[in-house]
């Protein structure tokens, strides 16, 4: 049993073809931000014959079983990336579409702050910051 199929079936997941080629094209991504277009047309290029309707539903069905994240960055175009236990953040470019992963721990140490001062427990979060390179004109 390969890796992908295992991840699939400890996912609930039947173990199809379909399956099978978009995991291993999203595991393998760079960057490890892609549309379901973008993988459909990694699918085109290695001569897959799988369709674009195919590639939505399975992102689906990947992401109600945790095995991927949906973002939407921008103008509500859905992203996809594999799930990780790694928390991050994100940065896009708001030039180029570009999305740039990071950490800080003085930012997560300022938002648990913000939030226990409030009277919370900080459950979950998700930053993204849009940037743009110093001197680039709108």
């Amino acid at each position: 049993m390969t890796v992908e199929e295992g991840e699939l079936k400890r996912a609930g997941l039947k173990v199809t073809v379909p399956r099978l080629k978009i995991l291993e094209i999203l595991e393998a991504s760079e960057p490890r931000h892609m549309s379901a277009e973008d993988v459909y047309r990694k699918l085109m290029e290695a001569d897959e014959s799988i369709g674009l309707a195919t590639v939505y539903r399975v992102l689906t069905q990947f992401e109600s079983a945790g095995l991927v994240e949906r973002h939407n960055f921008d103008d509500g175009h859905a992203v996809y990336e594999m799930a990780s236990d790694e928390h991050h953040d994100h940065m896009v470019d708001v030039d180029t579409g570009n999305v740039v992963e990071f950490f800080d721990e003085r930012l997560e140490a300022l938002q648990r702050s913000i939030v226990e001062q409030h009277g919370f427990e900080l459950v979950d979060h998700n930053m993204v910051l849009f940037v743009r390179r110093p001197g680039k004109k709108k």
